[in-house]
């Protein structure tokens, strides 16, 4: 059963909020961190990405980085920048894009769930990446990136947010890419009873987004568990909970992931197109492809957008993985015809999120590309699906919108 808990918040002053809002680190270059931090000194980038403040010539990963980052926070405690809830609380976050509201619980979740399986993965991590925000919470003490975890709608959970939703939230405030963001707190001792109670009785919570921060939280928690010396004594140590925000999976939108290629591998457009048609039903469309139904595809070559169907033979029989559209098109197309092995380290390949659009998918194989994919999205049921099988997503399966802001909630850990 799923432990979520609430926690004491460190959060911002409401009258600076929407100037500490951060997307997340992992979106931005070193190149266009810095002017961010620039144009925002009190985004919450310049703790994320401390490297920002620091000349060009120091890594990325360097010990000063991360002391920075920690110098960098204490400051914008205090200086009143950040503040202590004294209660330990829930909060809605909302955030609406394009007219469309997706609404998650704040809280923490357990390392225990975790590393048990209650809470469950789809997709592997790197531990280059993963040593990065292990050393960053570390050094700061505190988790600052909230996970992405969704959850199977629970009518118990959507009644407390219903009725808390009805009153005035703590923070309303749009930021300059048109998302708006809503945050109230549940701090009423019955509500969070309420909620606390729900998610045990919740078999199952899935990482949406944010694999590698998770897995860097639950070793920070791991270490500090074993360097206490209280690995079972059954107290509740702060570095034990990981910062998440969960969203009923109803409410959720995964984006398209795209695909575009940079030669046809030797072939020229003719062979090419039999070679597809030996799994694809091919026809040439007079307007940008994106595809309504799973199993279907478009693709971009020569200044032409065609519309592939997959045979149905093709996903007969498969696993929950091997069923997927990027699997598809990876197995039966990408890799047998255009010769990409491995998507993940194969340079000839690359991906493109869905909130980019179709005409990048069309300037790349019109500049430095040749070809290019766009994708059905992948479903939160085939994520869940996928992660009940204990299986992995193929790399770039899902892109998540909008993204969770960094900086709003900080988990402050164990010294």
């Amino acid at each position: 059963m799923a432990d979520i808990r609430p926690f004491r918040c460190v959060r911002p002053r409401a009258d600076i909020v929407s100037r500490v809002a951060a997307l997340p680190y992992d979106v931005y270059n070193r190149a266009e961190a810095k002017v961010e931090v620039e144009r925002e000194p009190l985004s919450f980038l310049a703790i994320d990405r401390a490297e920002t403040s620091l000349p060009d010539e120091v890594d990325t990963y360097d010990p000063a980085v991360y002391a920075h980052a920690k110098e960098l926070y204490q400051a914008r405690i205090s200086d009143g920048t950040y503040e202590h809830d004294p209660d330990f609380a829930y909060f809605i976050y909302e955030l609406v894009m394009d007219g469309r509201s997706q609404v998650g619980l704040v809280a923490v979740a357990s390392i225990d769930d975790y590393v048990n399986g209650v809470i469950k993965k789809h997709e592997n991590t790197r531990e280059d990446k993963e040593i990065d925000r292990i050393t960053h919470v570390d050094t700061l003490g505190a988790q600052t990136g909230p996970i992405f975890l969704a959850y199977r709608a629970d009518e118990v959970i959507d009644g407390v947010v219903g009725k808390t939703r009805k009153t005035t939230p703590l923070y309303d405030f749009t930021e300059p890419d048109g998302v708006t963001h809503r945050v109230w707190k549940i701090a009423d001792s019955d509500d969070v009873y309420t909620i606390e109670k729900a998610f045990a009785g919740i078999d199952a919570v899935y990482i949406a987004d944010g694999h590698h921060r998770a897995a860097s939280a639950v070793k920070v928690g791991l270490k500090r568990r074993e360097s206490s010396g209280k690995i079972d004594d059954g107290s509740r140590r702060e570095s034990d909970y990981f910062l998440s925000v969960l969203f009923p999976h109803e409410q959720l939108k995964i984006m398209d992931y795209n695909r575009t290629v940079a030669d046809l591998n030797g072939l020229n457009e003719d062979e090419f197109l039999n070679r597809i048609r030996e799994d694809f039903d091919v026809e040439q469309a007079d307007a940008p492809v994106r595809p309504e139904t799973k199993g279907t595809f478009g693709m971009y070559l020569d200044k032409k957008w065609y519309r592939l169907r997959a045979h149905e033979s093709l996903y007969a029989g498969k696993d929950a993985v091997a069923a997927l559209d990027v699997s598809v098109l990876q197995d039966y197309l990408l890799g047998p015809v255009l010769g990409i092995g491995d998507p993940r380290t194969d340079k000839r390949i690359d991906f493109i999120g869905g909130i980019r659009g179709l005409s990048e998918l069309e300037r790349r194989a019109d500049t430095d590309m040749k070809v290019s994919f766009s994708m059905y999205p992948t479903s939160i049921d085939e994520l869940f699906d996928v992660a009940d099988a204990g299986l992995l997503m193929p790399p770039k399966s899902t892109w998540f919108e909008p993204k969770l802001r960094s900086g709003i909630f900080i988990h402050e850990i164990d010294a």
